[in-house]
Order: structure tokens, then C-alpha cells, then sequence
């Protein structure tokens, strides 16, 4: 009769965030002992992970990646077998408006990460050594705009537009240094914009969905025809599980959800979804309102993901409309997890002028 080996443990950071509450959900279903890492930013809530304070097989500490001992003594006290690095500043108009925090966070906070995990590889048996994995979690944004019908991979060269894709950037030109200079055992992912349940109301399918719960209007920058490749976060939990237990270290994989779409149809869709899930007395489109665009602002992401595809069978498990009716479904059904993060929070919206308003990164 044999033992069953032990699942591994994982420390995610940032995984009281919207893709990190996804991610430590999903491991939680699968069985692994997960300790969740996360400063609570505005956009970080417990909330999101309520669903998982019963577990015993969860533990939250509140902790700054940039908190080089706190992270260090995190890490030696849990004994992560990966690291899962989500933490992250993400929004691009705040990074316009304020790009220090995003310095910090993620260039800063990655380094210091970085620093704690090879000290802790270090010092790993060598068979446990050898079962190590620190995947950091990037964005297609590092890529800058694509042109017509082209479509990123792992070989795109870089080309940031925002200090939002300059931070992480540079973030993934770190974690692959580690790799090359100190053999530390790191997958790099950059993928296309999430969408889905627990998303901080600050990004174009949240904010359009409870702007219009609540008849306000929905900004769309220029003509709403940046085209963007969209992701269903569930999906995406599943990609980055599916590079741990069988992806190659030192290597990148793009993910993204097929779904490239102009950004006035997603929101035209959701206007549509609304009508039918919630009629109200005017077409919701009424509230659709076209707000000078901002700086830098990419006109394309569209992501080829031959490569996790074929390499680790991966694919997205349902369509985009679909997974688009549930996401505005949650949103309808969940006023409670949303109502009070608007009313903390200010508009970071981009405008000639420098005042603030209500508008999502689109």
C-alpha cells in the first residue's frame, strides 16, 4: 500500500484581490493548503474571500510584499512548496495619475519577493528543492499595442505604453533574471483582461454593469473601439494551475480567453444582458456616454495561446457571452460586496484637465 504524496502547499500573494481570490478559491477546491497574502488596498477585500474563512486549509496574513522580513518570516514559518505572485498595483489611469505606487509595488514588492524566495529555495531539501515553482503572474500589457490581426506570444517583444506595463515589465524581466542568474525555479504569465465575479468596480465590465444598476452613465474613452481579448477569470485560475503541476520552468506562457472584442460591443452587450435581466423604464444604452480618450491609450490586445494550449491541454471551458450573463448576474445578486467598496473609493478616470471621474480601464 502506498502513502499518497501531500499536495503542494501554496502561498499566493495579492489573493485577497479579484484574479488572486479566484486562484486561492480554486486551489482550495483541489486540496492544497493555501496561505493567502495581501496588503488590502482599496481594491484587496476579505469578503472575497469569505466563502473561505471555515477552511482549515486556508490562513490570511495581511502583509506588504515590499516588507522584506514579514514576507521572509511568512515564508518560513508556512513552507510554500509555489508561489503564486499576484500582488500587484493594476489599474492603468491610476498608474497615469500616480505611477510611484506602481514603482513600488510592483517592481519593489517583486524584487523583495524574489529575494525571500531564494532564501527560502535555499534552503529546501533537495528533493522538495527540485517540486519548487514561483509563478509570477503578469499582464499582455507589457506588449503595447498589437497591430491588426496580430496576435501576441511568448516571443513578442516589449513595448509598454502606461507606467502600469512599464512596472510589470519590468517585474517580469526580474523574475526572469532570477531564473538566469540564480537558477531559482520561476514560470512567467501574461494574460489578457479578466473579467468576472469579485472584480473591484474600477475596470470596463464591472463599472459598466453597476453603473447601469444604479442609472449612471457608462464612460467609454473615444469610440469604445479599443479591441481587447477577454478572459473569464475561472479560466484563467485553471491556466495558471495547469503551469504549475506541468509547465517548464524558466518559461512564459500567454494566456488569453479568444474573445477579442471592441470595447463599446462589450459594453453594448451588457446594455443588452441588462434589458433582459433587469428591464427598467428607458434603454440602458441611454447611459453609454464618449469621454475624451486617454494618454498612451493601446488600440489592440488580442493573445495567441497556442503554446499553453498544446503544451499543457489547455482551453477556455465556456464562451463569452456566457460567461459574460454570469458575471452581470453575480454583480445583480451581490450588491452588498460592491456597495461598500464604491462608497470608500474616488474616480481615477483620465482627463485633459486632470479631474477626476467615473471611467474604467478600457
Amino acid at each position: 500500500m502506498t502513502t499518497e504524496e501531500p499536495l503542494p502547499r501554496v502561498l499566493v500573494t495579492g489573493g485577497a484581490g479579484f484574479i488572486g481570490s479566484a486562484v486561492v478559491q480554486s486551489l482550495l477546491r483541489r486540496g492544497n493548503k493555501v496561505l493567502t497574502v495581501d496588503k488590502l488596498t482599496y481594491a484587496g477585500s476579505l469578503t472575497s474571500l469569505s466563502i473561505n474563512d471555515q477552511s482549515p486549509l486556508h490562513t490570511f496574513v495581511q502583509a506588504d510584499v515590499c516588507d522584506g522580513d514579514k514576507i521572509e518570516a511568512t515564508l518560513d514559518s508556512f513552507k510554500p512548496d509555489w508561489i503564486i505572485h499576484l500582488a500587484a498595483e493594476t489599474h492603468v489611469d491610476r498608474s497615469i495619475g500616480s505611477p510611484r505606487a506602481f514603482i513600488e509595488t510592483n517592481i519593489l514588492g517583486t524584487f523583495t519577493l524574489l529575494e525571500a524566495a531564494r532564501r527560502h529555495w535555499g534552503n529546501l531539501p533537495q528533493e522538495t528543492k527540485q517540486k519548487f515553482r514561483f509563478l509570477h503572474v503578469s499582464t499582455d500589457e507589457v506588449y503595447g499595442s498589437a497591430r491588426d490581426n496580430e496576435y501576441f506570444t511568448e516571443s513578442t517583444p516589449y513595448d509598454p505604453s502606461s507606467p502600469y506595463a512599464a512596472s510589470k515589465a519590468a517585474a517580469d524581466h526580474l523574475v526572469r533574471s532570477w531564473h538566469r542568474t540564480y537558477g531559482l525555479p520561476v514560470i512567467v504569465s501574461n494574460c489578457s483582461n479578466n473579467y468576472g465575479p469579485f472584480q473591484f468596480p474600477e475596470k470596463l465590465i464591472p463599472l459598466t454593469i453597476v453603473n447601469l444598476i444604479q442609472g449612471k452613465e457608462v464612460p467609454v474613452y473615444g469610440a469604445g473601439d479599443q479591441m481587447r481579448d477577454w478572459l473569464f477569470v475561472e479560466d484563467h485560475a485553471h491556466a495558471l494551475h495547469a503551469m504549475l503541476t506541468e509547465g517548464r520552468v524558466g518559461e512564459t506562457y500567454v494566456v488569453g480567453g479568444q474573445g477579442v472584442r471592441r470595447n463599446i460591443d462589450v459594453v453594448n452587450a451588457i446594455c443588452s444582458l441588462m434589458e433582459r435581466l433587469r428591464p427598467s423604464s428607458g434603454p440602458y444604452k441611454r447611459l453609454i456616454s464618449f469621454v475624451a480618450d486617454r494618454p498612451g491609450h493601446d488600440k489592440r490586445y488580442a493573445i495567441d495561446a497556442r503554446k499553453l494550449m498544446t503544451e499543457l491541454e489547455w482551453e477556455p471551458r465556456f464562451g463569452m457571452m456566457e460567461n459574460l450573463e454570469t458575471t452581470v448576474q453575480w454583480y445583480l445578486d451581490h450588491p452588498e460586496w460592491w456597495r461598500p467598496l464604491l462608497e470608500k473609493t474616488v474616480d481615477i478616470t483620465y482627463r485633459e484637465d486632470q479631474t477626476a471621474g467615473p471611467c474604467a480601464r478600457l
